[in-house]
C-alpha cells in the first residue's frame, strides 16, 4: 500500500490506567488531584487528549467511584490549559475465574462484573467529550482473567454513549474488534465516521509487529480515525509509526513507566518526547480545538 503519512497529528496522553503499576513508579498519579494535574502538565507539553482512569488515593487500586471521576472531572476543566477529556468505560466488565480444576465459582476478589448503566455511570454523570468503548473480549496476560464484552453489553453500552453526546473511542485490541466495530456503526448503534484506538502489543491481544499493526490498519475505513499505541519500550516506534500509517498517537504512563533505560518518565516527558518525533518527521502537533473541529465533539464547560 501506499505511504499515507499524517501531516496533522493529534497526542492523546493516557494518564494513569487500571494496571498494577501504582507501586512501580512514583510518577503513576493515584488521587483526583495527582490524575488533574499530571494530565495538564500533558497537555501543557502537547497533548490535546487525555485519558483517564481513578484509582483509590490511599492504595492506588483502580475504582469505579463516581465522586473520583467527578473531581477529576471539574479540575481537568478548571485548568488554565485546554484538553479534550476522554474517561475510561474499560471498567466493570473483569472476570477472574478459579483454578482449572474448578474454575466455578470465581474469584471474588478479582471479579467486577456489572451492568451496562452503571459501567456508564460516571459517563452519565461527568460528560466527557470521549470515553472508551472495549470492542470485545479478551484474554489478558493474566492466567485466569478476561476482559468480558459480549456483543449484547456492547451494544447496549455503545447506544448509551451515542444517546449521551459523548463520542466513544474504540478500543481494537485484535482485528475481530474492528470488524465487531464496524458492525456497529452499521447497525446505527455508533455513529459514523468512527474513533479507534489500536491497541497493539497487549497480552494476548494483537501483538506489536509491523505487520499485524498494519493488517489493523487496513481494517479501518478511510473515513474513520485511528490512533494507536504500543506497550514499554516500543512505545515512542509507535509513535512513528502510526504516524507514517496515517494515524494519531498515544503515549503516557498507562503504557509505559520509561523514558530511557533506568529513567522513569512522568507523563509530560513522554508527550514531550512524542511531539519531539512527530514534529521531526515534518508533521504538525494539533491542539484540542482542531481536534473537536475534526471529530464533531462539543467543549463541556465546567460545572
Amino acid at each position: 500500500m501506499p505511504l499515507a503519512m499524517n501531516q496533522d497529528v493529534f497526542i492523546t496522553c493516557a494518564v494513569t490506567g487500571s494496571g498494577s503499576t501504582q507501586d512501580r513508579s512514583p510518577h503513576v498519579p493515584r488521587s483526583p488531584k495527582e490524575i488533574a494535574d499530571s494530565a495538564i502538565a500533558a497537555a501543557k507539553a502537547g497533548a490535546a487528549v487525555v485519558h483517564c482512569h481513578v484509582r483509590d488515593p490511599e492504595t492506588g487500586v483502580p475504582s469505579r467511584d463516581l465522586k473520583l471521576y467527578r473531581e477529576v472531572t471539574d479540575r481537568v476543566r478548571d485548568a488554565d490549559v485546554d484538553m479534550v477529556l476522554n474517561l475510561t468505560a474499560g471498567m466493570g466488565g473483569d472476570i477472574t475465574f478459579g483454578s482449572t480444576d474448578a474454575p466455578l465459582p470465581v474469584n471474588a476478589a478479582g471479579t467486577d462484573m456489572v451492568g451496562a448503566e452503571e459501567r456508564v455511570a460516571h459517563v452519565a454523570e461527568c460528560l466527557p467529550e470521549i470515553c472508551t468503548l472495549d470492542c470485545g473480549t479478551m484474554n489478558f496476560a493474566e492466567a485466569d482473567y478476561v476482559m468480558t464484552n459480549t456483543p449484547g453489553m456492547l451494544r447496549a453500552m455503545g447506544q448509551m454513549m451515542t444517546d449521551l453526546g459523548v463520542k466513544p473511542e474504540i478500543e481494537a485490541f485484535d482485528t475481530g474488534h474492528l470488524w465487531f466495530a464496524k458492525e456497529l456503526v452499521k447497525e446505527g448503534v455508533l455513529d459514523g465516521p468512527a474513533l479507534v484506538q489500536l491497541c497493539m502489543g497487549v497480552p494476548w491481544g494483537a501483538p506489536d509487529d509491523l505487520n499485524t499493526f498494519m493488517a489493523m490498519v487496513n481494517n479501518v475505513p478511510d473515513d474513520w480515525t485511528f490512533s494507536a499505541f504500543g506497550l514499554g519500550r516500543n512505545q515512542m516506534a509507535y509513535v512513528a509509526a502510526a504516524v507514517l500509517a496515517g494515524g494519531n498517537v498515544r503515549v503516557g504512563l498507562e503504557d509505559n513507566l520509561w523514558l530511557a533505560k533506568g529513567e522513569l518518565a512522568t507523563n509530560a516527558q513522554l508527550v514531550t518526547r512524542a511531539r519531539g518525533i512527530i514534529e521531526g518527521m515534518g508533521a504538525r502537533v494539533i491542539g484540542p480545538e482542531e481536534v473537536r473541529k475534526k471529530l464533531g465533539l462539543t467543549k463541556r464547560a465546567p460545572v
